[in-house]
Formats: structure tokens, C-alpha cells, sequence
């Protein structure tokens, strides 16, 4: 046995401390009850390897996640949401280091979730109340403000954590609680309202169709806060995957790089059961409203569409949509192009079968 040991010890081969830090990358998400910290997670399910390794860090929101891109070691890349770079114009950050900010890829829709008493049945009856809107610095703190205002209410704040927040709510301490993040929320979910509480509708209207989505909550994304016949509408404001632009091969920017290869090619991976279902909305090639790309996404997408463009699939694909005189929008058009590949997979499937019988 001790001869089998030596012989194990010889053969495995030692450790690099050099090759698992330049593979190691740092994505900070959001609170431990969020969907940020779910998506990091399953970033590092599925990428993690001999030579990426991916590590989740639960963060303060989508304006710290900004700074800590910008400014902190060890984080290369941040959940964030759309709008949250505004912000960071406004306290007048480095200029440099706010222009230098990138994007990866647009994620999903985050929806804005407020939780009040079922006495409460219109977001203006808010006006004066208690309504705690997360920690300063978090996206639920900076889009709570800006959808108050551009409604007209103005309820008196608080800035309690999301745990904290529901045990106020029960105790009455606080008449809401707002939190932006993409359902189902789990805490939100396993929140025990004893018939007490309900999901409140948001108007999608005025200023605030210019800045956000209209959204829907239907009794099977929270049983216990949405009634079965009766959605709840809502509004939602999109993420992305940020990164700070670092110079062309610099060790920061290899390591991007490893992590958008990677995560790119092996994307179909995330839709897969047992994965967050907010993955079945991302777009890998939309485009961001005032974002930049940064470029290992850009080229990786440049790559990826002049294969395509030459490929059978791509030539069937563009027969059938031109035979039929079919105009859609370009994140439509990828969606349809998925369905025609599965299509053509399972075809070409029930061919290979019918030939073995025969």
C-alpha cells in the first residue's frame, strides 16, 4: 500500500500557484436571497476548469458592484443593472475609470417587486408611508427613488437590508418593501404572509415607459402574493455583465478573455435544467443602450457570425424566412434561428431512426 502511495505521489503532478491565479476571476453579485448571487453561482458551476475558475461574491448592489469593478482588486466582472452607470455620473467618479466601463452581454429583466398590506391597492397610497427600499448604493435603492419621483410620491425611506425589511413589514414598523430583482425571488417566495400581504401593481405610464419595461407576476411565480385570477403588473429595468476595459493582453484582460470564451461556447449549458430560468432570456448578441461592448465579446461575436453566415443551417434558415416574408426584430430573429436548429436536430433524429428500422 505504501509503495502504491509513493507511486501516486510521483505521478500527480504538483500544484501551480502562478496557473490557478491567472485562471482565478472575481464576479460580484448581490445579496445572498437574490438572483444575482443564483446567476453568479451558475456562472461557477458550469465554467470552472483547469483553467478558469470562477469565484461568486455576494455584493451591495448594482452602484458598489460599479465601484468595485472600477477600483477594487479582485473583482473583474459585476452584475449590474442598466441604469446604474447614470448614477455614477452624477457623484462625479473618476471620468476616466466611468468611460472605461464595458459590457459583456445584456442579461435579463429584473422586476420590481413591492410588498405591502392587502389594506394598500394603489402604489399612490405610498404617499407619507414607510417603505424601505434597500441599502444605499444597491440598484433597488437608486430605481425605488427614481420611480417615486417620476410618479409623484414621495413616501419616507428607509434603508433596512432585505432580511431585515420583512420583519418589519409583519411588525408594521414599515408599510413596504420595494426590492428590484429577477423573480422568482426565493425569499420573496418563502415569505409568510399569512394572508396579509400582496405584490402591488405599477403603473406603466408618463416618464416611467421611457426608462423601464412593463412586467407581469403571475400566481405561479408567488403563490401567497399574487391571486390565481388576478396578475399583478409590474415594471422591470434589464442587467448586463460589466467589466472594466483594461489594456489589450494585460493580465486583467487575459483573464476576461478566458471567462468570455468560455462562457460564450458553452452558453447552450446554461439553459439546461436545473439552471436559474432567467438564462432563457439572455440575448448573447443584443446591443445596450449607451454600453460598449468590450472587445474579446465583440470579436468572439464577430467570429461566431461569419461561421454562421457560410453555414448550411444559416443558408436553410435565411430560405425559410425569406420564403415567407418574414420581417422580425434581431433579437426575434435569434430566437427563431435556436427553434429552426432544434427543429432540424429532432428531423434529422426521426430520419436516422425510421433508416435503422428499415
Amino acid at each position: 500500500m505504501s509503495g502504491l502511495t509513493v507511486a501516486s505521489a510521483q505521478t500527480a503532478p504538483a500544484f501551480n500557484p502562478s496557473r490557478a491565479n491567472a485562471g482565478t476571476l472575481g464576479v460580484i453579485s448581490g445579496g445572498a436571497d437574490g438572483t444575482y448571487i443564483r446567476i453568479a453561482a451558475d456562472l461557477a458551476n458550469v465554467l470552472d476548469g483547469e483553467d478558469l475558475r470562477v469565484l461568486p461574491m455576494i455584493g451591495r448592489g448594482s452602484l458598489q458592484n460599479l465601484r468595485d469593478i472600477m477600483f477594487l482588486r479582485g473583482v473583474d466582472i459585476g452584475i449590474v443593472q442598466m441604469d446604474a452607470r447614470e448614477q455614477l455620473k452624477a457623484e462625479k467618479l473618476q471620468d476616466s475609470a466611468v468611460r472605461r466601463l464595458r459590457f459583456i452581454t445584456r442579461l435579463y429583466n429584473e422586476e420590481v417587486h413591492i410588498i405591502a398590506s392587502r389594506q394598500i391597492t394603489d402604489i399612490r397610497q405610498l404617499d407619507g408611508q414607510k417603505v424601505n427600499i434597500d441599502k444605499a448604493g444597491s440598484g433597488t435603492n437608486l430605481t425605488s427613488r427614481l420611480i417615486f419621483e417620476k410618479l409623484g410620491i414621495k413616501p419616507e425611506v428607509t434603508t433596512f437590508d432585505q432580511a431585515s425589511s420583512y420583519a418589519k413589514l409583519k411588525s408594521g414598523e414599515i408599510q413596504a418593501a420595494v426590492y428590484v430583482a429577477g423573480r422568482p425571488v426565493r425569499a420573496i417566495a418563502e415569505f409568510q404572509t399569512e394572508g396579509r400581504f400582496h405584490l402591488l401593481p405599477i403603473p406603466f405610464e408618463g416618464e416611467i415607459a421611457e426608462s423601464y419595461f412593463p412586467a407581469r407576476f403571475a400566481n405561479a411565480d408567488y403563490p401567497q402574493l399574487v391571486d390565481a385570477e388576478k396578475p399583478v403588473e409590474t415594471l422591470a429595468v434589464g442587467s448586463l455583465l460589466a467589466v472594466f476595459n483594461w489594456p489589450e493582453n494585460s493580465d486583467r484582460y487575459n483573464r476576461v478573455k478566458r471567462f468570455v470564451d468560455a462562457f460564450f461556447s458553452r452558453f447552450d449549458e446554461f439553459l439546461q435544467p436545473g439552471r436559474h430560468p432567467k438564462w432563457k432570456e439572455v440575448n448573447l448578441a443584443a446591443d445596450v443602450p449607451g454600453w460598449e461592448r468590450v472587445k474579446p465579446a465583440q470579436d468572439w461575436l464577430d467570429r461566431a457570425t461569419a461561421a454562421r453566415t457560410s453555414s448550411p443551417q444559416v443558408q436553410s434558415f435565411e430560405f425559410f424566412m425569406n420564403n415567407r416574408g418574414l420581417n422580425v426584430s434581431p433579437q426575434e430573429r435569434e430566437a427563431l434561428f435556436r427553434e429552426f436548429l432544434a427543429w432540424q436536430g429532432d428531423r434529422e433524429k426521426a430520419l436516422r431512426k425510421v433508416n435503422r428500422q428499415d
